[in-house]
């Protein structure tokens, strides 16, 4: 019997394995994928990169390497024409982040930021079931606590003027206002909007596109200014809560917009389904809808929080003088007349704004991502049943 003479040409055993080239996975297949896929691309990214680099050499420059030393004075700000004058940060610190609040009294401001910290980690340590009461207790008690311990006059604390509160301190306090008010009120408002009542619809339908349709600064300076010539000569309202209604009202209208984007991203399926299950108009609205509209939208609230926190700056112009006005304010001191005060004051304002609008998005990711891992658990479970 012969021997097949196509034997030779067929494989007996699998060839071991071997890793792609590199031109085909790695990092410099990324590279040349992404970044030098042509001439013009290559370019660009050349050109990108040394953009990139020059600002960051130059940024660590003047902060760093160029700057004048936080425990010096002014002589070592003027000694470095070129860099940052850190001695001023240091020296008005205290200003930046109390204002003109009393000296002795500045532990009640501590104890309010610390009592907000503690707020937060309660919020975050809180079990699942608990979070809806823990969020409600916080966002009702806080507030009223945090104004009991600045503003004083009760349990014995001396009484101090809202006059006197200003830095970074009034600059929360506004933000922490602006977002308490703006959630619950927005919800209302976009959920009036969306009401079959005609009436409710037409005010809420008017409240949000008049407040929606003026600036920010007007209405500053409508509520400073114009509001006290409709009043009686024997009624006064603060300067500081003038500002926090203006806020909360116009917060409340872009909320609301967002809100109702999210109510209008439900699918009518939920809506029938609680149905089904005997749900009333309440409970399916404040177990079903409201919570998945949220969810929906939380990159969008976060959004309208973090500008609602830039905007804050704008009630300079009635005279309060927040984080960003104590930093103005300081700057007319003729002992800190140095080439870069100026530079070094509002560098460090941008630094402190970012670091507080950068957590304040991780913290809304990380909500984020911990929604999706509980939906997806339990879409793994209902296949699992």
């Amino acid at each position: 019997m012969s021997r097949d003479p196509t034997a030779r040409y067929l494989r007996v055993r699998y060839a071991p394995a071997v890793p792609p080239p590199d031109r085909m996975e790695g990092p410099i297949a990324w590279l040349r994928a992404n970044l030098f896929s042509s001439i013009g691309n290559g370019a660009l990214t050349v050109l990108a990169a040394s953009l990139v680099v020059w600002a960051a050499y130059s940024l660590i420059d003047f902060a760093v390497l160029s700057a004048a030393r936080p425990d010096g004075d002014v002589t070592l700000c003027r000694s470095h024409p070129q860099g940052a004058c850190w001695p001023f940060v240091a020296a008005k610190l205290d200003q930046f982040v109390y204002g003109r609040y009393p000296v002795d009294e500045r532990w009640r401001v501590n104890l309010a930021g610390l009592l907000f910290l503690g707020a937060v980690g309660l919020l975050v340590m809180a079990p699942r079931s608990e979070r809806r009461m823990t969020l409600l207790g916080v966002g009702l008690g806080y507030p009223f606590l945090a104004v009991a311990l600045l503003g004083g006059g009760i349990f014995g604390l001396p009484p101090v003027e809202t006059a006197l509160w200003g830095g970074l301190s009034l600059t929360l306090v506004i933000t922490l206002f602006g977002m308490v008010t703006s959630m619950p009120f927005g919800i209302l408002l976009a959920l009036g909007r969306r009401s079959s009542w005609p009436l409710i619809r037409l005010l809420s339908i008017v409240f949000i596109e008049f407040w929606r349709g003026v600036p920010l600064i007007t209405v500053l300076f409508m509520g400073s200014v114009m509001l006290p010539l409709f009043l009686p000569e024997n009624v006064t309202i603060d300067k500081l809560l003038r500002a926090l209604i203006a806020v909360a009202l116009f917060s409340s209208a872009y909320m609301a917009e967002v809100v109702r984007g999210g109510l209008q991203s439900i699918s009518k399926g939920q809506y029938e389904a609680a149905r089904a299950l005997g749900l009333g108009g309440f409970s399916t609205m404040s177990q079903v809808i409201l919570p998945q509209a949220l969810a929906n939208v939380i990159p969008a609230i976060v959004n309208t929080f973090t500008s609602l926190l830039k905007e804050t700056t704008l009630v300079l112009i009635i005279g309060l003088f927040d984080f960003l006005g104590m930093i103005q304010f300081a700057l007319t001191d003729s002992a800190w007349a140095a080439p870069t005060t100026a530079i070094t004051g509002y560098f460090f304002a941008a630094l402190i704004f970012w670091c507080l609008c950068f957590s304040l998005s991780r913290y809304a990711a990380s909500i984020e991502r911990r929604l999706a891992r509980s939906r997806t658990g339990g879409k793994r479970e209902m296949g699992g049943a």
